[in-house]
């Protein structure tokens, strides 16, 4: 499954909001330098779905706010 994230990186509170069933805002503390705040998105998508975090993977936008994400099914 793919889903569309919207990336808000260095928040003071790490959550994920469902803006629809393909749309996501993720905020992160980490911040947006080095891949750190990519690598807290996908642990923090990994959490939310129940899933290990090898099963969530960034497959576009790495360096822009809104990203393409795979979630494995």
């Amino acid at each position: 499954m793919q889903i569309y994230i919207t990336a808000k990186p260095g928040a003071k509170v790490e959550k994920v909001e469902e803006i629809d069933k393909t749309h996501f805002a993720v905020s992160v503390k980490a911040p947006a330098k080095e891949g750190k705040a990519n690598k807290a998105i996908e642990l923090a998508l990994a959490k939310h779905f129940g899933l290990r975090p090898y099963e969530v993977e960034i497959v576009a936008g790495h360096m822009a706010k809104t990203k393409l994400v795979e979630i494995a099914e």
